[in-house]
């Protein structure tokens, strides 16, 4: 199972929400690639360039990052990040021996404030089951293949608590500054599934 096959039956509310959509669309109010795109954009660009940022300081700044693992609300509400879907955060660092891996497994809660919308795979039922029984699995068909070594936690968000994961920092970014870094960071890293690469060959020099 790839990302694109974490699907799941749709709602009631979201049958309806297409079948307005598609009304407009041939009343010619709306164009659904517009849409499409903008949807994408703030899933994947604008929403998490939040927590990017959050994630660069903390690979820049020894003492945030002490903060941020120690209270994450407090440390995140510092960038001016906080409010509803975000009141009580948890940061969990991944390292050389521990991995982690966020889910919601009874409905979808997320961090709004440093990660936008959720992706249509973090709120479909395959993903919410099987990260919790084969997290390993779910993991390599994002891509993230990890030796035996390394051990998988996996974090079920609730309505009281979410969670953010604090990725490792790539190889070969000692020269770019905090914006750089953060232009790296991914929403699917800050997820779990996924491991930022090392920059492109001259990237860490501004190329």
């Amino acid at each position: 199972m790839t990302p694109a096959r974490h699907t799941a039956p749709e709602s009631d509310a979201a049958i309806r929400v297409k079948a307005l959509e598609s009304l407009l669309a041939e009343k010619g109010l709306i164009d659904p690639k517009a849409l499409d795109a903008l949807v994408d954009t703030y899933e994947s660009k604008i929403g998490p360039r939040n927590g990017a940022k959050v994630v660069a300081r903390a690979w820049v700044d020894p003492a945030y990052k002490q903060r941020l693992l120690s209270d994450a609300t407090a440390a995140i509400k510092e960038f001016g990040f906080s409010g509803l879907q975000g009141e009580d955060m948890v940061v969990v660092e991944n390292t050389d021996a521990v991995h982690n891996v966020v889910v919601c497994t009874l409905c979808s809660c997320y961090p709004w404030p440093t990660l936008g919308l959720p992706p249509v795979w973090y709120k479909s039922a395959p993903y919410r089951a099987r990260v919790v029984s084969d997290p390993r699995g779910v993991l390599k068909e994002f891509g993230t293949e990890l030796p035996d070594s390394v051990e998988v936690r996996t974090w079920d968000t609730t309505a009281e608590v979410r969670y953010l994961v604090l990725p490792q920092r790539p190889a070969d970014t000692d020269g770019l500054s905090e914006d750089e870094l953060a232009a790296l960071v991914t929403r699917d890293s800050m997820i779990g599934v996924t491991q930022l690469p090392a920059p492109a060959t001259g990237q860490e020099h501004g190329a």
